[in-house]
Parts: C-alpha cells; sequence; structure tokens
C-alpha cells in the first residue's frame, strides 16, 4: 500500500526540496504544489477554492505543507480535507484552540487524518523517555536549541525552535516540571534535552547528534494513522504544546520574587 500513496508537498523553499527528496526515497509519489501564496488581491474564498482545486487535481492522498506558519495554514488545512486529502503540517502550530478544534471536526467528518510534525519526538532516546520516565514524579525537564542561522521566518524563537523543545516535553515527560528552556538564533548550534531529579542531570539527549531516520518514522507513523493505528502528533497534542508554550512565556515574563 505505501509504495501507491501518492503525496502533494506544498511550498517552494529549502524545507520543500528536503521533504520531496526524502519522499521520493522512500518510493513515495510525490507532486509539488509551489503557487500555494494568496494573491495581494485575492479573495479568501477562491484561494481556498483554488487550493482545494489543485488539491483535488493532484491525484495525491497526502498534503505536506511545507510552508512557515500564517493566517494561510488553516486555509490550506481545510482546503485539503475538502478535497478528501490528509494533511501534515509543519511546526508550530499556532492557531487558535477554537480554530483547531473547527479543523478537529471538519477532519473527523470526513474521516481525514492531520498530524504536525514533531520529528525529533521520535528518537529512540526520546521514546526510552517516554516509556522509562514519562510517569515519574519529581522530575525537572530543560532544553536548549540554539541555531546558527538568522531568523528567515520571522517567527519569535520560543514559538519556532522551542515547539521542539516543548514537544518533547509533552510527548516524553508531560508530568515533570520545565526548569529551563533556552532557544535563538544566530547563536552557535546546540541542541539538547535533559531531566534532573533533586538537582542532578540523570539523563539527556543530544539532538543535534542524532542520525537517525526520524522523519521517514514520521511518516510511516502518518501513513500507519491513517490505516487505523493511533497516531500521537495530531492537533490536539499542537494545541497541547501550543498552550505550554504560552504558559512557560507567561510564567518567565512575571517579576522575579525578592
Amino acid at each position: 500500500m505505501t509504495e501507491s500513496i501518492q503525496y502533494i508537498v506544498v511550498g517552494r523553499g529549502r524545507w520543500a526540496t528536503r521533504m520531496r527528496s526524502i519522499l521520493s526515497g522512500e518510493n513515495r509519489v510525490v507532486v509539488s504544489l509551489e503557487n500555494a501564496r494568496q494573491g495581494p488581491r485575492e479573495e479568501q474564498a477562491a484561494y481556498f477554492e483554488r487550493m482545494r482545486a489543485s488539491f483535488r487535481a493532484s491525484g495525491a492522498q497526502i498534503a505536506w505543507l511545507c510552508v512557515p506558519p500564517g493566517s494561510h495554514i488553516p486555509i490550506l488545512v481545510e482546503a485539503a480535507i475538502a478535497a478528501g486529502l490528509h494533511a501534515v503540517a509543519e511546526k508550530p502550530w499556532l492557531c487558535s484552540a477554537e480554530e483547531t478544534r473547527r479543523l478537529e471536526e471538519a477532519a473527523k467528518s470526513r474521516g481525514r487524518l492531520l498530524a504536525i510534525h514533531y520529528e525529533y519526538c521520535l528518537l529512540e532516546a526520546a521514546e526510552k523517555w517516554r516509556r522509562e520516565w514519562g510517569a515519574s514524579p519529581g522530575l525537572g525537564f530543560g532544553g536548549r536549541l540554539n541555531v546558527n542561522r538568522p531568523n528567515h521566518v520571522g517567527l519569535p524563537a520560543l514559538d519556532n525552535l522551542g515547539s521542539h523543545l516543548f514537544s518533547i516535553h509533552e510527548y516524553c515527560v508531560p508530568a515533570s516540571t520545565i526548569e529551563s528552556i533556552e532557544c535563538d538564533y544566530e547563536r552557535p548550534d546546540d541542541r539538547r534535552v535533559w531531566l534532573e531529579k533533586q538537582g542532578k542531570r540523570i539523563a539527556g539527549i543530544d539532538l543535534l547528534g542524532n542520525k537517525e531516520p526520524i522523519i521517514q518514522r514520521f511518516l510511516a507513523g502518518v501513513e500507519a494513522g491513517i490505516r487505523g493505528a493511533k497516531f500521537p502528533f495530531d492537533l490536539k497534542f499542537a494545541l497541547q504544546v501550543a498552550e505550554r508554550t504560552a504558559l512557560w512565556r507567561q510564567q518567565t515574563a512575571l517579576p522575579k520574587e525578592p
């Protein structure tokens, strides 16, 4: 079945190019949709219909949205659903809770799967954390994700880069207390998460040093989810990650007690 699955990759940037290469390398049929931006004079309804028609004409079963977050994301997701496609969106998920639930209902009514791409959760070490530490009390969680490139997407580092860290927390050790989160652009590459207990570090994962096929594992999970298997990285999970991010932003903005 997997060899017959066809993807339409939406976007024309570096990430879209990489995803087309990965999908082709996994023997998936890939078509491209590069003209996915709403025109400056294009009404929202016309944009939706153009995208819906493009998705339907593609013959694909899954739309992979390799475009930055923005007001176009819910339109693209809804257009894919209306065309009968499942959809994968890149992190971070920035839609409101109301918008998220509306899209969830639309997907459910048509039997479509919506996924958000949190690839680092599928590292072997992260899965081990989930098994061994997932329900453990008294743990502290910390993470750092700095990149040496500029902020090309125009998003705060906490949302864009931090979404990786918060997704690992929510998936692997949601009962732990978040003690430290550090994210920034134009700094030496450093991507890692760790666990502490009673002030001592007890586990760590170097995200930058991994060579595991985590994207391939993710797409395999998406396809298994379409066939009825349990799939954890849905819009409900994405909303949890977004809410955890917002809570951390609020907590760290509070003035320190004397």
